[in-house]
């Protein structure tokens, strides 16, 4: 049959009857709500429907919410022991780090500490000898085991010449070698090749500070009518002109006399270790109370003729045999006045 033009399609009818519907149920619960709600409020404490409609309503829901909290619990403290160790990693991680870098400053704190000690160790040896000199850097050791030398950021650009003395902030250490603009080697008092005059610091008795192969040192030409003692200083004594009179260099470690020689054999220890050296001074000139003075060299020549006398006069020793013992101690007499030169 044909649909008249006025009439509503029943699909459309029923929707809008359904929206309306909704709407008035929400209308008519917002009216309720809000005039519960002022009943509610005008009750207050003193009790009335509706507190005691609250009151029911908690007595039957508790069971329902202490289950549901009994049911959950255990997952929320999975939850929460899964995101507390999620934290723990976190910080541990942020802890690691900053630890770290903690121990990296305090590294290099330490290290700017030891380096400020051996400079003003340095500058202190510097200002107690009065020392003309230029401050260097260990930059390398021996290139092979025959030697005991090291190299120096400085050269002859800095000022650095051969034959100039180094010292380290305890004392004396060796004598620059070789030198380039930028670099020099010097050669460390307990190479094999090293030979600096020496004296006893207590009794000035002079000798010769002479290295060796394994790196010990000696201390020859020292009369055995000298005092010499397990533990007293060695020093330089100035005789040749090239190290500074009164630089330490070592002490005494033992003293042998054997039967019948003219010298003692004195073993020397180091007062620094190669492996100690980082800064250095290298002393460019020698002021005049720094030389040896005519006293020290009469000195010297004084104890190498008694040394002689004490030869000669042997009555054991025929007189072809006292003149040879005196040629050598008057050689060992100019080796002695020639050894740093």
């Amino acid at each position: 049959m044909p649909r008249k033009s006025g009439a509503t399609p029943p699909s459309t009818r029923f929707r809008r009857t359904d929206a309306d519907g909704g709407l008035r149920t929400c209308i008519v619960l917002v009216v309720l709500s809000l005039v519960m709600f002022t009943a509610s409020v005008r009750e207050g404490d003193a009790g009335g429907v509706f507190t005691t409609m609250r009151g029911a309503w908690m007595t039957i829901t508790t069971p329902i919410r202490w289950a549901g909290g009994a049911v959950t619990a255990p997952f929320q403290g999975l939850g929460n022991i899964f995101v507390n160790l999620t934290t723990d990693q976190e910080r541990l991680s942020d802890l690691k780090a900053e630890n770290e870098r903690l121990v990296a400053r305090n590294a290099e704190l330490e290290e700017s500490e030891q380096t400020a000690r051996r400079l003003e160790s340095l500058l202190g040896l510097q200002s107690l000898y009065n020392l003309q000199s230029t401050g260097a850097r260990i930059i390398s050791g021996s290139t092979d085991s025959w030697s005991s030398t090291v190299t120096i950021d400085k050269g002859s650009a800095a000022g650095v010449a051969v034959g100039m003395p180094v010292t380290d902030s305890n004392g004396a250490i060796g004598q620059v070698v070789k030198c380039g603009s930028a670099s020099a080697t010097v050669r460390l008092i307990t190479d094999e090749n090293s030979s600096v005059s020496a004296m006893i610091q207590s009794s000035r008795a002079q000798g010769v500070l002479r290295g060796s192969v394994d790196g010990s040192l000696r201390l020859t030409l020292v009369r055995t009518d000298q005092m010499v003692e397990v533990g007293d200083t060695v020093v330089t004594s100035g005789l040749g002109g090239v190290f500074p009179k009164g630089l330490p260099l070592g002490t005494v470690l033992s003293v042998e006399r054997t039967s019948g020689s003219l010298y003692y054999e004195i073993e020397v220890e180091p007062l620094s270790s190669t492996e100690s050296f980082e800064e250095v001074l290298v002393i460019t000139s020698l002021t005049e109370d720094q030389k040896a003075t005519a006293e020290d060299v009469a000195e010297a020549d004084k104890q190498d003729t008694t040394a002689m006398t004490a030869t000669s006069d042997g009555g054991a020793q025929g007189e072809g045999e006292s003149q040879g013992d005196g040629e050598d101690a008057s050689a060992e007499d100019d080796e002695q006045m020639d050894v740093e030169g």
